[in-house]
């Protein structure tokens, strides 16, 4: 079997598909796919919106409810705690196929009758201001989480405890502002930084104590800059930089920041792995293009934000015990042979299912919990759904869906991004894949229209007090002004407000306040990492005492655009510079 070039339906970029994909896709028993793996990942994307909150009412008890669901999409919403019960049965809303219309065309017919779950959470206590959330308790604006406690404004953290505005870590405890770190103790400002402990500005360290502002540094306390200093000496320069004070903080961060510009970055952090490419991951084996993969991947490809899989392509939030598993978000839980789903979990053999649980030979269902054999929601026996399984795969060959752009929607499509009940920016598709309004018209993808705020801004962000020690409790719940004021690109809220717990945090730990808002924040931080895309590079090290005469010749894989500034090396040239 060869390679295969094709050319994307939705970009027009050509793309390979490798032999190892078609054996996979001869095992999963679905066609090979027609858009490019970035259009494939835009595509599933646009059906997860984790960051968007609204008011709702449940149409079941008409209590007032936080849902991910705008009320202008006119879905039926249901409070968790009654969707998850005996009070309804989603077969109830099972209706016949008509091979008349189109499979997608019926499907989404029967998405906007069965009721959805209000958000995406699971066992979770006093968080109802969050989503897609399991086993967390006190937990606020955070999203994408699992296992945490007393966490705030914070995003994919994995068994972590009171702390603020993280982005994809595990096990942090007293932790802000950090992203891709992992086991830290009163880390601040951190940046693909592990083992470390009351320390602040820190990129690509481990095991590091009391120290502030270093970067590629391993098994030292008590240093600036890099450089080491005392005990006494170091306590000293800490009070002497006050990061307590906003506008220290501002200087100090500009500082770091070009600090670290001529020193050397790791081509792909990669840990305990053999024979991956991406970025960010641990302890896995065979994969190609995975990033955020927090472990145990085996024979996977274009995966992002994993754990605990085998033979799983395209997905965000796959796996956890899960084998099998092709294009879906957030599905996969001790599943197997699962195709185009979304929400899915403790499933087997399952298509184009939407928050099903528990459940075997489902097809194109909404909201089916521990059911077998069933099609648009409607029962059959094992034989009546094998035979008409077949025929829709039959029909959906010779009758596709076809948008409004004219692509085209066979079996073996993941849904056409216009049924989604989520606009493109307000779904995670424009955290991994930021366009412009523009682009998002050009590729059909809808957007929405900044809606006016029904609130008045009590303290503008330029009167804030500069030091957290001039700040009273009397700041807390007021109506705060965005920085940004609405007029960047990043979601902004235009206002916010401090918690009280938040308040006791910034004084404890000598914070000064924020002067953005979760949401701008949150992209702050996005723009400071690489985009889920590969380039083929070379080292770019000349140093003769790293064993190698003149430039490195050794070639990766590496999420580092060629025209970027920044010197990347391969692991073993870095390996040599840092420790």
């Amino acid at each position: 079997m060869q390679s295969e070039f094709k050319s994307c339906q939705n970009c027009k970029q050509e793309f390979i598909i490798e032999p190892e994909d078609f054996v996979f896709y001869g095992k999963m028993q679905v066609p090979p796919p027609t858009w490019c793996p970035d259009c494939r990942a835009m595509r599933r994307m646009i059906w997860r919106n984790e960051r968007s909150l609204y008011h709702n009412k449940c149409a079941f008890s008409g209590k007032n409810l936080i849902s991910m669901f705008s009320p202008e999409t006119k879905l039926t919403v249901y409070d968790r705690d009654i969707w998850w019960s005996d009070k309804w049965d989603a077969t109830e809303y099972g209706i016949d196929y008509d091979p008349s219309k189109t499979f997608f065309a019926q499907w989404r017919e029967l998405f906007s009758r069965v009721p959805l779950a209000n958000l995406g959470n699971s066992n979770v206590v006093n968080s109802d201001y969050g989503n897609h959330l399991t086993d967390c308790k006190n937990c606020y604006l955070s999203y994408a989480c699992f296992k945490n406690e007393n966490l705030h404004y914070s995003q994919g953290s994995l068994r972590s405890k009171d702390s603020m505005d993280l982005c994809d870590v595990m096990d942090m405890e007293f932790c802000y502002e950090d992203q891709l770190c992992a086991k830290n103790y009163k880390l601040f400002w951190g940046f693909e930084s592990d083992d470390c402990m009351d320390s602040m500005f820190l990129y690509s360290c481990a095991n590091l104590q009391h120290c502030l502002g270093c970067v590629n540094l391993r098994h030292q306390n008590y240093c600036i800059f890099n450089q080491q200093y005392t005990k006494e000496e170091y306590e000293k320069r800490l009070k002497e930089y006050d990061l307590g004070s906003y506008k220290n903080f501002l200087k100090f961060r500009q500082e770091f920041t070009k600090f670290i510009e001529d020193k050397p970055r790791r081509f792909a952090l990669i840990i305990k792995s053999q024979n991956v490419t991406g970025d960010n991951i641990n302890n896995s084996k065979d994969c190609d293009h995975i990033f955020i993969v927090y472990g145990n991947l085996e024979n996977s490809k274009y995966a992002i934000r994993t754990v605990d899989m085998r033979d799983g392509y395209d997905g965000y939030g796959m796996g956890a015990g899960g084998e099998f598993l092709y294009e879906g978000l957030d599905f996969g839980v001790d599943s197997a042979r699962n195709a185009f789903g979304i929400l899915n979990h403790r499933s087997m053999d399952t298509y184009y299912t939407y928050m099903c649980y528990s459940s075997k030979n489902l097809f194109g269902c909404v909201g089916v919990r521990s059911k077998q054999h069933c099609i648009l929601n409607k029962q059959y026996s094992k034989e009546e759904y094998e035979k008409l399984v077949e025929r829709i795969k039959q029909d959906m060959e010779a009758n596709p869906y076809v948008d409004k752009k004219g692509r085209v929607y066979k079996y073996g499509e993941f849904f056409p991004s216009e049924l989604s009940p989520f606009y493109y920016n307000e779904s995670i598709a424009e955290d991994y894949y930021p366009i412009s309004k523009e682009q998002a018209d050009k590729y059909g993808f809808a957007w929405k229209e900044k809606s006016k705020r029904e609130y008045d801004i009590e303290i503008k962000s330029e009167d804030l007090p500069d030091h957290i020690k001039d700040v009273d409790d009397s700041i807390v719940g007021k109506v705060i002004e965005c920085a940004h004021r609405g007029e960047c690109e990043q979601q902004c809220t235009e206002a916010f407000k401090i918690r009280a717990d938040e308040l006791t945090f910034y004084k404890t730990n000598n914070i000064a306040l924020p002067r953005l808002c979760p949401n701008c924040r949150h992209y702050e931080r996005l723009a400071q990492r690489n985009p889920l895309h590969l380039w083929h590079r070379s080292c770019m090290c000349k140093k003769e005492n790293h064993e190698h005469k003149g430039k490195c010749t050794n070639e990766f894989e590496t999420s580092y655009a060629p025209e970027r500034p920044e010197i990347v090396y391969c692991e073993k040239c870095y390996q040599k510079e840092v420790y």
